[in-house]
Protein backbone atom coordinates (compact mmCIF):
# COMPACT_ATOMS: atom_id res chain seq x y z
CA UNK A 1 0.00 0.00 0.00
CA UNK A 2 1.78 3.33 -1.07
CA UNK A 3 1.06 6.49 1.08
CA UNK A 4 -2.13 4.94 2.96
CA UNK A 5 -3.29 4.77 6.15
CA UNK A 6 -6.08 3.23 8.29
CA UNK A 7 -9.23 3.72 9.45
CA UNK A 8 -9.98 0.66 11.66
CA UNK A 9 -10.17 -2.33 9.62
CA UNK A 10 -9.93 -0.28 6.85
CA UNK A 11 -6.58 0.10 4.59
CA UNK A 12 -6.93 3.75 2.43
CA UNK A 13 -4.31 4.36 -0.05
CA UNK A 14 -3.75 7.16 -1.84
CA UNK A 15 -5.22 6.02 -4.91
CA UNK A 16 -8.38 5.41 -3.06
CA UNK A 17 -8.31 8.55 -2.03
CA UNK A 18 -7.45 9.98 -5.47
CA UNK A 19 -10.29 7.89 -6.83
CA UNK A 20 -12.97 9.14 -4.43
CA UNK A 21 -12.21 12.88 -4.91
CA UNK A 22 -12.03 12.19 -8.61
CA UNK A 23 -15.61 10.57 -8.82
CA UNK A 24 -16.76 13.47 -6.29
CA UNK A 25 -16.03 15.91 -9.09
CA UNK A 26 -17.51 13.80 -11.70
CA UNK A 27 -20.57 13.84 -9.76
CA UNK A 28 -20.80 17.22 -9.03
CA UNK A 29 -19.89 18.28 -12.52
CA UNK A 30 -23.28 16.13 -13.49
CA UNK A 31 -25.68 18.15 -10.65
CA UNK A 32 -24.62 21.40 -12.24
CA UNK A 33 -25.09 20.49 -15.41
CA UNK A 34 -29.24 18.98 -14.40
CA UNK A 35 -29.24 21.26 -12.12
CA UNK A 36 -32.92 23.44 -12.10
CA UNK A 37 -34.30 20.65 -14.71
CA UNK A 38 -36.62 18.06 -14.63
CA UNK A 39 -33.29 15.44 -15.00
CA UNK A 40 -32.14 15.70 -11.36
CA UNK A 41 -35.33 14.39 -10.44
CA UNK A 42 -35.03 11.12 -12.63
CA UNK A 43 -31.38 11.44 -11.43
CA UNK A 44 -32.63 10.90 -8.22
CA UNK A 45 -35.56 8.29 -8.58
CA UNK A 46 -32.74 6.30 -10.51
CA UNK A 47 -30.09 6.20 -7.76
CA UNK A 48 -32.78 6.15 -4.99
CA UNK A 49 -33.76 2.59 -7.45
CA UNK A 50 -30.52 1.18 -7.46
CA UNK A 51 -30.08 1.88 -3.74
CA UNK A 52 -32.99 0.10 -3.13
CA UNK A 53 -31.91 -2.93 -5.60
CA UNK A 54 -28.35 -2.78 -2.92
CA UNK A 55 -30.68 -3.71 0.21
CA UNK A 56 -32.71 -6.06 -1.38
CA UNK A 57 -29.82 -8.01 -2.37
CA UNK A 58 -27.91 -7.41 0.37
CA UNK A 59 -30.98 -8.94 2.05
CA UNK A 60 -31.33 -11.71 0.04
CA UNK A 61 -34.47 -11.09 -1.23
CA UNK A 62 -34.10 -13.24 -4.21
CA UNK A 63 -37.95 -12.52 -5.86
CA UNK A 64 -37.55 -9.06 -5.55
CA UNK A 65 -33.50 -8.46 -6.29
CA UNK A 66 -34.75 -10.57 -9.74
CA UNK A 67 -36.61 -7.81 -10.62
CA UNK A 68 -34.66 -4.87 -10.25
CA UNK A 69 -31.72 -7.10 -11.20
CA UNK A 70 -33.70 -6.88 -15.07
CA UNK A 71 -33.67 -2.86 -14.50
CA UNK A 72 -29.99 -2.58 -13.49
CA UNK A 73 -28.61 -4.89 -16.34
CA UNK A 74 -30.11 -2.35 -18.65
CA UNK A 75 -28.93 0.59 -16.38
CA UNK A 76 -26.22 2.18 -18.82
CA UNK A 77 -28.27 2.33 -21.97
CA UNK A 78 -31.54 3.63 -19.76
CA UNK A 79 -29.47 6.38 -18.70
CA UNK A 80 -28.31 7.39 -22.21
CA UNK A 81 -31.92 7.70 -23.52
CA UNK A 82 -33.26 9.75 -19.93
CA UNK A 83 -30.01 11.76 -19.80
CA UNK A 84 -29.10 12.21 -23.64
CA UNK A 85 -29.62 16.02 -23.12
CA UNK A 86 -27.19 16.26 -20.66
CA UNK A 87 -24.46 13.77 -22.06
CA UNK A 88 -24.94 15.98 -25.38
CA UNK A 89 -23.99 19.39 -22.88
CA UNK A 90 -20.90 17.82 -21.26
CA UNK A 91 -19.36 16.18 -24.39
CA UNK A 92 -20.19 19.95 -25.76
CA UNK A 93 -18.62 21.08 -22.37
CA UNK A 94 -15.51 18.89 -23.04
CA UNK A 95 -14.96 19.82 -26.76
CA UNK A 96 -15.11 23.55 -26.06
CA UNK A 97 -12.44 22.91 -23.13
CA UNK A 98 -10.19 20.81 -25.03
CA UNK A 99 -6.92 22.13 -26.31
CA UNK A 100 -7.38 20.51 -29.68
CA UNK A 101 -10.36 22.62 -30.01
CA UNK A 102 -9.12 25.90 -28.24
CA UNK A 103 -7.61 28.66 -30.35
CA UNK A 104 -5.65 29.69 -27.17
CA UNK A 105 -4.33 25.78 -27.34
CA UNK A 106 -0.95 24.33 -28.36
CA UNK A 107 -2.07 24.02 -31.86
CA UNK A 108 -3.69 28.02 -32.08
CA UNK A 109 -0.11 29.24 -33.31
CA UNK A 110 -0.23 26.99 -36.57
CA UNK A 111 -0.49 29.07 -39.39
CA UNK A 112 -3.56 26.78 -40.89
CA UNK A 113 -4.77 27.47 -37.36
CA UNK A 114 -4.75 31.23 -37.26
CA UNK A 115 -8.58 32.90 -37.27
CA UNK A 116 -9.57 34.47 -40.58
CA UNK A 117 -10.46 38.31 -40.85
CA UNK A 118 -12.60 37.11 -43.26
CA UNK A 119 -15.12 35.30 -40.84
CA UNK A 120 -16.05 38.96 -39.36
CA UNK A 121 -18.98 41.15 -40.87
CA UNK A 122 -20.73 43.76 -40.02
CA UNK A 123 -23.43 43.65 -37.57
CA UNK A 124 -24.81 47.00 -37.95
CA UNK A 125 -27.58 45.90 -39.79
CA UNK A 126 -28.85 43.28 -37.34
CA UNK A 127 -28.51 45.94 -34.42
CA UNK A 128 -30.71 48.08 -36.67
CA UNK A 129 -33.09 45.66 -37.50
CA UNK A 130 -33.20 44.51 -34.14
CA UNK A 131 -34.02 47.98 -33.15
CA UNK A 132 -36.96 48.67 -36.11
CA UNK A 133 -38.09 45.52 -34.59
CA UNK A 134 -38.08 46.20 -30.97
CA UNK A 135 -39.72 49.54 -32.20
CA UNK A 136 -42.89 47.73 -33.66
CA UNK A 137 -43.42 44.93 -31.08
CA UNK A 138 -42.50 43.02 -33.83
CA UNK A 139 -40.88 39.09 -32.02
CA UNK A 140 -37.68 37.77 -33.42
CA UNK A 141 -35.28 35.35 -33.01
CA UNK A 142 -31.88 35.81 -34.52
CA UNK A 143 -28.84 32.42 -34.15
CA UNK A 144 -25.16 34.15 -34.78
CA UNK A 145 -23.07 31.26 -35.09
CA UNK A 146 -19.04 31.95 -35.69
CA UNK A 147 -17.96 28.26 -35.80
CA UNK A 148 -20.17 25.83 -36.74
CA UNK A 149 -22.76 26.39 -39.60
CA UNK A 150 -25.90 24.52 -37.62
CA UNK A 151 -27.24 22.57 -40.80
CA UNK A 152 -28.83 19.91 -38.02
CA UNK A 153 -30.90 23.75 -37.11
CA UNK A 154 -30.90 25.05 -40.77
CA UNK A 155 -32.44 22.06 -42.21
CA UNK A 156 -35.46 22.36 -40.05
CA UNK A 157 -36.41 25.28 -41.42
CA UNK A 158 -36.39 27.03 -44.94
CA UNK A 159 -32.60 27.82 -46.74
CA UNK A 160 -31.96 31.21 -47.91
CA UNK A 161 -28.34 31.93 -47.92
CA UNK A 162 -28.14 35.80 -48.35
CA UNK A 163 -26.36 38.63 -47.05
CA UNK A 164 -27.41 40.07 -44.03
CA UNK A 165 -29.25 43.52 -44.25
CA UNK A 166 -31.33 45.41 -42.38
CA UNK A 167 -34.21 45.45 -44.85
CA UNK A 168 -34.14 41.75 -45.26
CA UNK A 169 -34.65 40.68 -41.46
CA UNK A 170 -37.74 42.95 -41.49
CA UNK A 171 -39.49 41.24 -44.09
CA UNK A 172 -38.44 38.02 -42.55
CA UNK A 173 -40.00 38.43 -39.16
CA UNK A 174 -42.81 40.82 -40.17
CA UNK A 175 -46.15 39.32 -38.55
CA UNK A 176 -47.89 38.79 -42.14
CA UNK A 177 -44.47 36.67 -43.75
CA UNK A 178 -44.60 33.28 -43.51
CA UNK A 179 -40.75 33.00 -41.97
CA UNK A 180 -41.63 34.95 -39.51
CA UNK A 181 -42.66 32.02 -36.92
CA UNK A 182 -39.09 30.39 -35.85
CA UNK A 183 -35.69 31.28 -35.64
CA UNK A 184 -32.91 32.66 -38.40
CA UNK A 185 -29.54 31.42 -38.40
CA UNK A 186 -26.56 33.85 -39.72
CA UNK A 187 -23.13 32.62 -40.17
CA UNK A 188 -20.61 34.16 -41.44
CA UNK A 189 -22.62 37.19 -42.35
CA UNK A 190 -24.61 35.67 -44.05
CA UNK A 191 -28.36 34.01 -43.60
CA UNK A 192 -28.17 30.55 -44.22
CA UNK A 193 -32.02 29.48 -43.22
CA UNK A 194 -35.16 31.17 -41.21
CA UNK A 195 -37.98 29.72 -39.48
CA UNK A 196 -35.71 27.31 -38.21
CA UNK A 197 -36.71 25.47 -34.84
CA UNK A 198 -34.44 25.44 -31.67
CA UNK A 199 -34.26 23.15 -29.00
CA UNK A 200 -36.32 24.48 -25.67
CA UNK A 201 -34.69 24.72 -22.30
CA UNK A 202 -35.92 22.44 -19.60
CA UNK A 203 -34.51 24.62 -17.07
CA UNK A 204 -36.90 26.58 -14.90
CA UNK A 205 -37.36 30.23 -16.25
CA UNK A 206 -38.85 33.22 -14.57
CA UNK A 207 -42.63 33.81 -16.07
CA UNK A 208 -41.73 36.79 -17.85
CA UNK A 209 -40.25 35.16 -20.54
CA UNK A 210 -42.14 33.16 -23.27
CA UNK A 211 -41.49 30.14 -25.35
CA UNK A 212 -39.32 32.24 -27.77
CA UNK A 213 -36.48 33.09 -24.46
CA UNK A 214 -36.69 29.50 -23.73
CA UNK A 215 -35.87 28.47 -27.33
CA UNK A 216 -33.03 30.99 -27.04
CA UNK A 217 -31.62 29.95 -23.95
CA UNK A 218 -31.76 26.12 -24.68
CA UNK A 219 -30.12 26.75 -28.03
CA UNK A 220 -27.34 28.73 -26.11
CA UNK A 221 -27.04 25.63 -23.62
CA UNK A 222 -26.69 23.01 -26.74
CA UNK A 223 -24.40 25.06 -29.26
CA UNK A 224 -21.74 27.49 -29.16
CA UNK A 225 -24.06 30.31 -30.74
CA UNK A 226 -24.92 33.87 -29.36
CA UNK A 227 -29.23 34.34 -29.60
CA UNK A 228 -30.42 37.66 -29.52
CA UNK A 229 -34.40 38.45 -29.06
CA UNK A 230 -36.81 40.28 -29.56
CA UNK A 231 -39.83 40.54 -27.55
CA UNK A 232 -43.28 40.45 -29.08
CA UNK A 233 -44.75 41.37 -25.75
CA UNK A 234 -42.57 44.67 -24.73
CA UNK A 235 -40.29 45.06 -27.98
CA UNK A 236 -37.11 44.96 -25.30
CA UNK A 237 -33.98 43.14 -26.48
CA UNK A 238 -31.83 40.15 -24.92
CA UNK A 239 -29.37 37.97 -25.64
CA UNK A 240 -28.42 34.19 -24.31
CA UNK A 241 -25.23 32.87 -24.29
CA UNK A 242 -24.12 29.87 -22.58
CA UNK A 243 -27.14 29.09 -20.99
CA UNK A 244 -27.59 33.11 -19.65
CA UNK A 245 -29.91 35.47 -20.71
CA UNK A 246 -29.11 39.10 -20.54
CA UNK A 247 -32.84 41.18 -20.80
CA UNK A 248 -33.55 43.87 -21.41
CA UNK A 249 -30.38 45.43 -23.41
CA UNK A 250 -29.79 48.91 -25.46
CA UNK A 251 -28.81 48.90 -28.80
CA UNK A 252 -25.30 49.43 -27.80
CA UNK A 253 -25.33 46.89 -25.15
CA UNK A 254 -26.08 44.49 -27.39
CA UNK A 255 -23.39 45.39 -30.17
CA UNK A 256 -20.81 45.23 -27.65
CA UNK A 257 -22.11 41.80 -26.50
CA UNK A 258 -21.98 40.27 -30.46
CA UNK A 259 -18.74 41.75 -30.87
CA UNK A 260 -17.48 40.55 -28.02
CA UNK A 261 -18.51 37.02 -28.72
CA UNK A 262 -17.27 37.25 -32.24
CA UNK A 263 -13.91 38.41 -31.52
CA UNK A 264 -13.56 36.28 -27.84
CA UNK A 265 -10.86 33.70 -27.14
CA UNK A 266 -11.67 30.40 -25.78
CA UNK A 267 -10.21 31.36 -22.32
CA UNK A 268 -12.10 32.24 -19.62
CA UNK A 269 -13.03 35.82 -19.56
CA UNK A 270 -13.78 37.89 -16.18
CA UNK A 271 -17.27 39.52 -16.33
CA UNK A 272 -17.60 42.70 -16.27
CA UNK A 273 -18.64 44.71 -13.01
CA UNK A 274 -21.98 45.28 -12.49
CA UNK A 275 -23.58 48.77 -11.66
CA UNK A 276 -26.73 50.58 -11.04
CA UNK A 277 -27.69 50.68 -15.10
CA UNK A 278 -26.59 47.12 -16.14
CA UNK A 279 -29.02 44.91 -17.54
CA UNK A 280 -30.80 42.46 -15.86
CA UNK A 281 -28.57 39.27 -15.79
CA UNK A 282 -30.42 35.96 -15.47
CA UNK A 283 -28.56 32.71 -14.84
CA UNK A 284 -30.24 29.98 -15.13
Amino acid sequence: MIFGFNIGFLEVSFVDVLDIALVSFLLFQVYSLMRGSVAVRIFVGFLSLYLIYLVVRAAEMELLSAILGQFMGVGVIAAIILFQQEIRKFLLLLGKTTSFNSENGFLSNLPWKKRKRGDEFNITPLIEASKSLGGTNTGALIVLSKGSELKFYAESGDSIDAIVSKRLLISIFNKTSPLHDGAVIIHKGRITAARCVLPVTEKDVPAQFGLRHKAAIGMSEATDTIILIVSEETGQLSVARNGTIFHNLSNQEIRSKINEYLSEDTKEKSKDSKNESSPQEVVQ
